[in-house]
C-alpha cells in the first residue's frame, strides 16, 4: 500500500522528472521565462490605473498579473465580479500587454468580493470556471490570490486543491501559483494545512507564494523580515512534498507590497525590495512580485487615495524596476 506521503513525493518527483525534460512545457520562445516569474500585480478596476504598456516600456518588465478574476452571479466568472469576461477593456489590455511582446497572469480571488472558490459548490463546477478563464484567453499561468473566507475555510480550501489539481491534469504545461498570507516565520495553519491538501491530491503548484506584510504588529526590516517568511514556506514545502529545502525554495514566491502597507507601522522601502531580489537570485525563487502597479509613483495631492500611490518618496515605476531584473 502507498501512503499518502509517499504518493505525494512521488508524484512530485515525477512532475519534476517531467518539467526537467521539456514535457510539461508550453510552446514558448527559447529563453523565455514564465510569466509568473516577475510580473507585478494591476487592478484596472479602480482609481487611475498606469497603462501596462507604458509601464513595460519604462522598466522591461515582460508580464503583468492582472486581478482579480471574482465570481458574478453565482459560479460565472468576470473580472471583478461585475466586468464581463471578454469583450471590454481588460481584454484590450490583454491585447495590448501580448502585442508589445508580454504576457499575462490571470489573478483569481483577492480580500474583496465573492470569490469563485466560495461560489461554486463542487470541485468540478470550480474547475469549470477556472476553465472558462483560461480558454478564453489561452493562459499560460493563473494565480489563486486565496484569502478572507476563501481560505479560513477548510472546505473550502479542499474544494480550491481538488479543482486546481484538475485543473493542472487538462492544462499540461499551465503554470499555476497559490498565493496566501504569512505569519513572519511563514504560513500559519491554514496556510500548512492547503499545502497539505494540495500534497494529498497531487497538486503540483509552479509556485507557492506568501504575502510578507499586514502583520497586525510594528515590523521593521520588511526586507530580511520577507525573506524568513520566504524561508518558513520554503520548509512547509519540504515537509508536506519530501522534498529538499533547496528545491522547495524552487517553488516558493515573494509577494511584497510597494510603500506603505495597508498597517500604518509598516513600510517596505525600495532597498527591502531590492533585499529580497538578491535572496530570490540566490535561492531561485519560482516567483517575484508585488502589490501592485497601480501604487508604484508618489503620491501627487492629499486626493490621492493609498490604492494610486505608494505613500513614499520614489522615482516613477521605482518598485517595478527591480521586478524587472529577476528572471528566476
Amino acid at each position: 500500500m502507498i501512503t499518502r506521503a509517499g504518493r505525494s513525493a512521488g508524484v512530485w518527483a515525477g512532475a519534476l522528472a517531467a518539467l526537467a525534460a521539456g514535457a510539461l512545457a508550453l510552446p514558448a520562445p527559447a529563453g523565455a521565462q514564465s510569466p509568473l516569474t516577475a510580473s507585478p500585480y494591476e487592478y484596472l478596476g479602480w482609481g487611475n490605473p498606469q497603462p501596462p504598456v507604458s509601464a513595460m516600456s519604462a522598466t522591461g518588465v515582460k508580464d503583468i498579473t492582472l486581478a482579480f478574476m471574482l465570481s458574478r452571479r453565482r459560479c460565472s466568472p468576470a473580472w471583478d465580479g461585475a466586468r464581463a469576461l471578454t469583450g471590454g477593456s481588460d481584454q484590450s489590455a490583454i491585447e495590448a500587454i501580448r502585442a508589445a511582446g508580454g504576457d499575462v497572469v490571470v489573478s483569481f480571488g483577492g480580500w474583496s468580493g465573492r470569490k469563485l472558490g466560495t461560489a461554486c459548490k463542487s470541485a468540478a463546477a470550480l474547475a469549470a470556471a477556472y476553465q472558462q478563464v483560461i480558454n478564453a484567453y489561452a493562459l499560460h499561468a493563473i494565480d489563486i490570490d486565496i484569502e478572507h473566507g476563501e481560505f479560513s475555510s477548510a472546505a473550502t480550501r479542499r474544494r480550491v486543491a481538488a479543482a486546481l489539481a484538475s485543473v493542472q491534469a487538462a492544462n499540461p504545461g499551465l503554470e499555476i501559483s497559490i498565493t496566501m498570507g504569512t505569519s513572519l516565520g511563514g504560513p500559519e495553519r491554514d496556510g500548512a494545512s492547503l499545502i497539505a491538501d494540495a500534497a494529498a491530491v497531487g497538486l503540483l503548484p509552479a509556485a507557492w507564494t506568501v504575502m510578507p506584510f499586514d502583520f497586525g504588529a510594528p515590523v521593521a526590516r520588511m526586507g530580511q523580515v520577507s525573506i524568513e517568511a520566504a524561508e518558513g514556506l520554503a520548509r512547509e514545502i519540504s515537509s508536506a512534498y519530501h522534498i529538499s529545502y533547496a528545491e522547495a525554495l524552487r517553488h516558493s514566491g515573494i509577494s511584497s507590497m510597494n510603500g506603505r502597507t495597508d498597517e500604518t507601522d509598516e513600510t517596505v522601502s525600495v532597498e527591502d525590495v531590492q533585499q529580497m531580489l538578491s535572496f530570490a537570485q540566490t535561492s531561485h525563487l519560482a516567483r517575484f512580485t508585488f502589490w501592485s502597479l497601480n501604487r508604484d509613483r508618489e503620491c501627487a495631492g492629499a486626493n490621492t487615495t493609498p490604492d494610486d500611490c505608494s505613500g513614499v518618496s520614489q522615482a516613477a515605476y521605482a518598485y517595478t524596476d527591480v521586478i524587472a531584473g529577476y528572471h528566476g
